[in-house]
């Protein structure tokens, strides 16, 4: 109750700021868009049923089986998010955002009409194919403000925008456990309420001004650094000690993209190729810095992790304390773990800590707790375990990604950071497919759901062993400079130190 009430002063106040900023002057046309994309944001993520997925579907209303929903239905999910990503990704900045959120809204309203209507493994795959497609469109929602609002606006919208859908996944989670455990409301219920709620985002959709720009195919000749890259959580990190330098030259990455020429002044056809290879050469000069490419692995790595254990730990949660005989707190869990990766997130940029000295060796550290968490979901047959060990792997997973975030971001330019947010996160569902295939899959080796909680805790394990090593590296490598360096300065005052007698001896002898 109280979440409610904070969101609604919080819409309240953003409500009549935005109203007061529309009625001044033109310039300030940012809060309108900004307030419809966070009613979108609030109602696409208002969705009371996601927790209660698996027993939903394991339930009287579906009656499936678990092997069926694992190892045949989650999948399918997988697979379209990784076929989908790339073109849309692509589609998303070429007819400039809003049409793809029409498109997710309308994968939304399908994905869930199906959910409640529609029977058998099939259909439940198709429902995993549309929300495959819903997922691949989120770019739109978080590139789409960028383009309609200047840059002194980028940091407050940004923090409007991730606020809002932080707040409506805990109102979600809160509001789907008190129904099902006050209230004894059905899971078919709770999925009719997100159906509404996802019916009233396609709406708000409607309400969006169209992008005169985007960032790549309509984009302007100079490109705009992103928003606070050099300041917050990455400063610490961006003052490196000349003792300890990887990289003399300047960051190639640091640097805008070539402009283009835009698509009025050449043929579509050649402007869409020179595009494409702007992007491809874009992406070279990113990877080409050493410090980029270590945190983009951890990146990519640890999401195709992080991504398969969000899948399926509900069917962990529902193997160890079955659904139609205990009670289920899956609501309560994600409201708390959405809470607790708020604030992990939040407390990183009061850490003053050099990332560039010690950002491997904390990759190493909170991927071995990721992994231990794993280890003891797989060994315990306690469900407060489980529970509590989800906790601590998201909460670490996001304290992690967010430090991440801001080491890629440090100056670099808007355009630049979007590649590699797009590029680290379809190599992490390369990845994920790849464990899919190969783990879950009923053409493949179809684990249990125990056993595959074994090889994520293992997967995490071998992260926790690569930058460990990496971190040792770093560290043996910065003492030796720093020996060298101390070395060098001790022999240069001592030529000094002999050169100032020689002097004085000279001046002693002409005397």
């Amino acid at each position: 109750m109280g979440s409610i009430i904070i969101l609604t002063n919080f819409l309240l106040s953003f409500a009549a700021e935005a109203m007061g900023c529309w009625k001044q002057e033109k310039t300030n046309t940012w809060a309108f868009p900004t307030l419809i994309l966070c009613l979108y944001g609030f109602f696409y993520m208002m969705k009371p049923s996601e927790p209660f997925l698996t027993p939903y579907l394991t339930g009287p209303d579906k009656n499936l089986t678990t092997d069926e929903v694992t190892n045949q239905i989650f999948p399918v999910w997988t697979y379209s998010y990784l076929a989908l990503l790339f073109p849309v990704f692509l589609l998303t900045d070429y007819v400039r955002y809003k049409p793809v959120l029409l498109l997710q809204g309308i994968s939304l309203i399908i994905t869930w009409l199906l959910l409640l209507f529609a029977h058998g493994v099939t259909a439940m795959q198709v429902v995993e194919f549309f929300y495959g497609m819903v997922t691949a469109t989120e770019v739109a929602y978080y590139a789409y403000i960028y383009s309609v609002v200047s840059t002194q606006h980028y940091q407050r919208v940004t923090s409007y925008c991730r606020s809002v859908t932080l707040v409506a996944a805990t109102v979600a989670a809160v509001l789907g456990q008190l129904l099902v455990s006050l209230a004894h409301v059905s899971y078919f219920y709770l999925n009719a309420i997100t159906l509404a709620s996802v019916s009233l985002a396609f709406l708000c959709s409607f309400f969006l001004p169209m992008p005169q720009r985007s960032m790549f195919f309509h984009r302007k000749d100079t490109s705009e650094p992103l928003p606070g890259a050099d300041k917050g959580v990455a400063a610490g990190g961006s003052h490196r000690p000349s003792s300890c330098q990887e990289e003399k030259s300047p960051n190639p990455a640091a640097r805008g993209p070539t402009p283009q020429p835009q698509a009025g002044n050449a043929r579509p056809h050649s402007h869409m190729l020179s595009v494409l290879l702007q992007l491809a050469k874009d992406l070279r000069d990113c990877y080409s810095s050493r410090k980029l490419l270590y945190w983009s692995l951890w990146w990519a790595l640890a999401t195709a992790g992080f991504n398969q254990v969000v899948n399926y730990v509900q069917v962990l949660w529902d193997f160890r304390a079955p659904s139609h005989s205990s009670a289920v707190y899956n609501g309560a869990v994600e409201a708390i773990a959405t809470f607790l990766s708020s604030v992990t997130s939040f407390l990183v940029q009061y850490m003053k800590i050099n990332w560039d000295h010690f950002g491997e060796l904390a990759l190493g550290i909170f991927s071995a707790i990721d992994a231990g968490c794993l280890f003891l979901m797989h060994f315990s047959t306690n469900i407060w375990a489980c529970y509590a060990s989800y906790l601590i792997f998201k909460a670490c997973y996001m304290f992690l990604l967010t430090i991440a975030t801001f080491q890629i971001a440090v100056n670099m330019s808007m355009e630049r950071y979007a590649l590699m947010f797009g590029l680290n996160n379809f190599i992490a569902l390369l990845i994920q497919t790849i464990l899919t295939i190969v783990v879950v899959d009923s053409r493949g080796l179809g684990l249990d759901m125990v056993t595959q909680f074994l090889i994520y805790g293992s997967y995490f394990a071998v992260i926790h062993g690569i930058f460990m090593i990496r971190s040792i590296c770093v560290l043996v490598s910065c003492k030796c400079q720093r020996k060298i360096a101390r070395s060098c300065t001790e022999q240069l005052n001592q030529a000094e130190h002999e050169s100032r007698e020689q002097i004085v001896t000279s001046s002693m002898t002409q005397l």
